[in-house]
């Protein structure tokens, strides 16, 4: 069992940076690998980055890629996303999900969501 708390979000002009924090609870962060999702109104909530267990490998959506990046630490149980060169249609609520280390694709089966954190890009 683990529980996610995301923090970070905010308001930010187009072109400007946030960086999302999820802490998670527990002793075995280390063996979960790690995503991020968004949920914009009236949409499905959808795939934006992940991070396997080992931190070796990741995975972004192709409408983030080159401006976002997840990474971990582990020593402080969080997983981050720097979301630079931000757009307007990234406005979404932003949730953290963990599942535990698996070799599926990382944009599947997460098992832990956070209660999501508001990002509002204007333009």
């Amino acid at each position: 069992q683990v529980q996610l708390v995301e923090s970070g979000g905010g308001l930010v002009q187009a072109g400007g940076s946030l960086r999302l924090s999820c802490a998670a609870s527990g002793r075995t962060f280390s063996s979960y690998d790690m995503g991020w999702f968004r949920q914009a109104p009236g949409k499905e909530r959808e795939f934006v980055a992940a991070i396997r267990w080992t931190g070796s490998s990741t995975s972004y959506a192709s409408s983030v890629k080159g401006r976002f990046t997840i990474s971990r630490d582990s020593a402080k149980n969080t997983v981050y996303l720097q979301m630079n060169s931000l757009k307007p249609e990234d406005t979404a609520v932003y949730y953290c999900a963990a599942r535990v280390r698996s070799s599926d694709g990382l944009r599947l089966s997460y098992d832990y969501w956070g209660q999501g954190t508001q990002v509002t890009v204007s333009s």
